[in-house]
């Protein structure tokens, strides 16, 4: 269970006023435990640096403010709450990293006031949003760009290209030995070793296996046939792990092991995919991801302040890396208190500022937004009202 920043003692007072109602809410969507862990705690919980930024600060915004979701973004979510807390040290943003399917159901069933999630809200779950959210349901705002490695554990070999039809063949359980023919011919001047190919899947309802899944079946539907899904098709036959973080840390301990996870949790221990876009190979990077994500074009039939993206996947743009994730925080487009309304909007505006993308750059690898989307997003989280 990942540690959830911000635990507090005194809850604010639209936690106070609806925990009777909320509580059910929440165990019913697999968050009641980890939420709760964050129940204890001194009023500085980030140490000294918050209770001296609390002595000097004029900040008024105060209360708790809790989500979950995507484990992709936990790296982005931790240093997103670390420094909103010393901007507002009397508000504790709390994350519980369960992923994207566990955090949409605690949104939807209303144990939470946000979520996040690698894949937008789907028409049904909009739908089911308004009796949560109110008429306009719960929308969708960008917040994380991060690129999808292919990370592989092969002792030696730090770099491979592929292409998308090879990806798939591994993934489909297909291509079982590093040595096979579609991998040899791409990489002529690599020795590859004569072991099997371990391929391992995300167990969880994952944005992460919902956005690779939709890459290979846009790119390469003739190969990869399954239907773009958060959950893994049970018919590879590939090992399952929990979370961005199991996946790799199974590959980590398995010599020939491979597996898809959001860039920020794999480190320089693990080999990673140079991916074929049109005649090049691009390394993975959040400028290139950015490049792709610049590409894209919104949902249509959405709301004016629902900014759910649809990617190009085929895009051949040069230096763009398609096989990319865009995280958003789901919120209610309107909510019942004032102070939530006022702690959703400052937190929010804080982290699509450049300021708060900066962060999560530095802190978890990730792209900063494109400044019209950027733009977009700001505007989208100025009409969250009181209703």
């Amino acid at each position: 269970m990942p540690k959830i920043p911000g635990a507090v003692v005194r809850p604010s007072r639209f936690a106070r006023h609806s925990f009777a109602r909320r509580s059910g809410a929440i165990a019913a969507s697999g968050l009641g435990l980890a939420l709760l862990l964050s129940g204890c705690g001194s009023d500085y919980p980030l140490g000294e640096e918050q209770r001296k930024a609390a002595e000097s600060n004029t900040s008024s915004l105060e209360g708790t403010l809790t989500g979950g979701g995507s484990t992709a973004q936990n790296s982005a979510m931790n240093a997103w709450s670390t420094e909103f807390a010393t901007m507002h040290p009397k508000v504790q943003v709390q994350y519980a990293s369960v992923g994207s399917g566990a955090g949409r159901a605690g949104l939807l069933a209303g144990g939470t006031e946000f979520a996040g999630s690698d894949a937008y809200l789907k028409d049904e779950e909009v739908q089911r949003s308004i009796d949560t959210c109110g008429p306009q349901g719960a929308i969708n705002i960008p917040a994380y760009i991060s690129p999808i490695s292919i990370a592989f554990n092969l002792p030696g070999i730090k770099e491979l290209n592929m292409d998308a039809e090879t990806i798939a063949r591994i993934f489909s359980g297909e291509i079982r030995s590093w040595q096979d023919p579609a991998i040899a011919k791409l990489n002529p001047e690599v020795e590859l070793p004569d072991i099997p190919v371990t391929g391992v899947a995300r167990a969880d309802d994952s944005g992460t296996t919902e956005n690779f899944t939709e890459y290979l079946h846009s790119v390469v539907p003739e190969v990869w046939t399954h239907e773009p899904d958060g959950g893994w098709p049970d018919a590879t036959g590939l090992e399952k792990a929990q979370g961005n973080a199991g996946v790799v840390t199974t590959v980590t301990r398995a010599v020939g092991a491979v597996t898809y996870a959001d860039d920020s949790l794999v480190d320089q221990s693990l080999g990673k995919v140079k991916l074929k876009v049109g005649d090049e190979f691009v390394a993975v990077s959040g400028e290139a991801a950015a490049k792709a994500v610049a590409e894209s074009e919104r949902v249509h039939g959405r709301g004016e302040h629902d900014i759910a993206l649809e990617l190009d996947r085929k895009t051949t743009a040069e230096g763009a890396y398609p096989m990319v994730l865009v995280s958003y925080l789901l919120f209610c487009s309107g909510y019942e208190d004032p102070q939530t309304v006022d702690l959703v909007k400052t937190f929010g505006q804080y982290v699509v500022s450049d300021q708060g993308q900066k962060t999560a750059a530095d802190s978890a690898k990730s792209a900063p937004m494109p400044q019209q989307l950027a733009k977009e997003a700001r505007e989208a989280i100025d009409s969250i009202t009181v209703r």
